[in-house]
């Protein structure tokens, strides 16, 4: 996709999120007590469709806390020795909108595309593979205070290219 097209998408994403109802969103997937992650993982988000789309409502006075997590999600999907991760980073791209979301949250949206098929895109699994229990569970904490209402996951279908 190229950039106009990311712009043109994020906008309209923003646009869009008026009518998103935050009480669909979800919170973001928690990762298990260190004592249970080899018993229990976290429920993997995998996009079903070629593009896919997370909306992030943070908390205005939170939104640093959100970005120093993004840019550890970064150094870890960047880092990892797992092909599948290099290929999400490539394809993973985070906008931040400058127009108020629901509750005066602030919109930051991750576009995925194309999605890696069959990879996990749960941000405190990746997290996992990269950073120590301890370190992981500080960012966890950060990143899921800073949340207003959750993420929504959307799955985008091509239906037409205009520039094609």
């Amino acid at each position: 996709m190229k950039p106009t097209q990311y712009r043109l998408l994020a906008s309209l994403v923003a646009g869009g999120v008026m009518w998103a109802r935050p009480a669909a969103a979800q919170p973001p997937t928690p990762p298990p007590p260190p004592a249970q992650q080899a018993a229990a993982a976290p429920a993997p988000r995998v996009f079903g469709s070629t593009t896919g789309v997370v909306l992030n409502f943070i908390k205005p006075d939170k939104t640093a806390d959100f970005e120093a997590v993004v840019a550890k999600l970064k150094d870890a999907l960047q880092k990892s020795a797992n092909a599948q991760r290099k290929e999400q980073a490539a394809s993973w791209k985070v906008y931040k909108s400058p127009d108020p979301g629901p509750g005066g949250s602030v919109l930051y949206v991750y576009i995925v595309d194309p999605v890696v098929k069959g990879a996990d895109y749960t941000v405190a699994t990746i997290l996992a593979e990269a950073f120590p229990a301890g370190e992981l569970a500080a960012l966890y904490k950060q990143y899921t205070e800073a949340y207003a209402t959750g993420q929504n996951f959307v799955n985008l279908a091509l239906v037409s290219d205009l520039g094609k």
